[in-house]
């Protein structure tokens, strides 16, 4: 919010003002009301490590991360430019491989890779679009110094907490909002409904779009049912659909309706039974046969996987230049990979100023961050590095921005990165802002909400509002 001698950076002019006008009383008030709201909504999420039925509140920060249009041009070109290498990636060693080919990315990387997907070989899609929702996360360590921390082209999640964050601060902060043109984020649901019929195999006038969850014990239930009645359409589980006379159909009351487009929430493992794991009881039996016909779409593609594993995130900026002749304009954070024994024994020399983490580890879970640990807890994780090298990676802590957010009555600097969403299918685009992730406790660099993170509402204003 400030530079480094209290100035009040030109993004924040309007806001700034405003808070001088508020008593922190006022302000502990309307956080309240905005915890109340989300109370009612039922806006939660569930801690797999408690036993997966454990229903929390994402805590929600009231003071907004403000981006200036010009900042946020950078990170829309460099997200833009990322999801379409990757798409590209992806269509390329699921067809002719020539990355692979040029030695540009090791072939080990991808066809050990537990999320490639030999069966879609030679399969084409719509549009050749694989990750048609991605989540790109970043981290700024300085005025125009974006980090990529990695993709997210599986199943991304919290789109839901953004589009509810702005709704709560449009609801507290009528005021703040006036003044200032704060890029609206409130037809996104209409944009990915949009991109989705954009991809549904030829020849569907008015294609059918499911939204196929795993059911009410998933950590992201909520935004599933949230997506599902913004966008319109049938929220599914598996045993609403099945395959039939080489289409897949949904059981409604008034008889079977054929489905075009399938935009799931499940990982690859549980999609079919009879072609990947077989104890499933959430898939769709027979469902990839249909998907290999090209009689229905699945976003996100199976097998895009492969694209976001951590050890995959090193060859991103090859990617780039290869696919498009360009430089990557959003960074990679400089990437040891332990399957190196040169690259593993300086990690392992110097753990504690390092972050380690699992290939393909995810919610912050799985990894160690060096700094912040004990010795017992670096030697009890260097033997399990040991134990498969190849399944880790390792960073430098990065020096992140921090962001002022309310806590325990106090206006205080915490760390936060971005996660903004990519859409792809008639055309790539990002909704502005994205998912600001707070680290409430001091000094943590974890911003994840399964880890005691919250969220922010992220406004970006549009050209000349400051």
């Amino acid at each position: 919010m400030r530079d480094a001698d209290g100035t009040v950076r030109p993004a924040y002019k309007e806001l700034a003002k405003l808070l001088d006008g508020l008593s922190i009383e006022s302000l502990v008030t309307k956080q309240e009301a905005a915890d109340a709201l989300f109370r009612r909504l039922g806006i939660t999420f569930a801690v797999y490590s408690e036993g997966g039925s454990t229903e929390r509140l994402i805590p929600f920060d009231l003071i907004p991360r403000i981006l200036h249009h010009s900042e946020w041009s950078l990170v829309e070109r460099g997200c833009l430019q990322r999801v379409k290498a990757i798409n590209t990636f992806l269509y390329d060693i699921y067809h002719d491989q020539e990355i692979l080919k040029a030695g540009l990315v090791p072939e080990e990387l991808v066809f050990k890779n537990p999320a490639f997907r030999p069966e879609m070989c030679g399969v084409d899609l719509p549009k050749k679009v694989y990750a048609h929702v991605a989540g790109v996360d970043l981290v700024r360590t300085g005025e125009r110094d974006f980090f990529v921390l990695e993709d997210n082209v599986r199943t991304p999640s919290g789109v839901s907490y953004l589009l509810e964050n702005r709704e709560i601060m449009m609801r507290l902060f009528p005021d703040a909002f006036n003044g200032q043109a704060v890029s609206p984020v409130g037809n996104y649901p209409e944009r990915l409904l949009e991109n989705l019929r954009a991809v549904a195999p030829g020849g569907a006038d008015d294609p059918v779009v499911v939204l196929l969850t795993p059911g009410r014990y998933n950590s992201a239930y909520f935004e599933h049912v949230f997506l599902a009645e913004q966008m319109g359409i049938d929220l599914v589980e598996g045993v609403d659909l099945f395959v039939r006379d080489g289409f897949v159909w949904m059981r409604t009351t008034e008889g079977p309706v054929r489905v075009d487009v399938i935009y799931r929430r499940l990982d690859d493992d549980f999609m079919d039974p009879l072609a990947f794991y077989p104890g499933s009881m959430l898939a769709v039996p027979g469902l990839l046969s249909v998907v290999r016909s090209g009689r229905v779409a699945l976003a996100n593609a199976l097998g895009t996987g492969v694209a976001d594993d951590k050890a995959m995130y090193v060859y991103v900026p090859r990617m780039i230049e290869f696919y498009l002749g360009e430089h990557a304009i959003l960074k990679n954070v400089q990437t040891y990979m332990l399957r190196d024994p040169k690259q593993c024994q300086h990690v392992l020399a110097n753990m504690e100023n390092l972050v380690i983490k699992e290939v393909q580890g995810s919610g912050g879970y799985g990894m160690l961050i060096g700094p912040a640990s004990t010795k017992d807890e670096r030697e009890a994780y260097k033997a399990r590095v040991l134990e498969n090298p190849d399944n880790y990676i390792a960073q430098p802590t990065l020096t992140l921005s921090t962001a002022p957010t309310l806590c325990n009555g106090e206006l205080v600097p915490r760390h936060v990165d971005l996660r903004p969403f990519v859409l792809s299918g008639n055309e790539t685009s990002v909704i502005p802002g994205g998912l600001t992730r707070v680290a409430l406790r001091e000094t943590s660099l974890v911003v994840n909400s399964s880890q005691g993170g919250g969220t922010k509402d992220t406004w970006v204003l549009e050209r000349g509002a400051c």
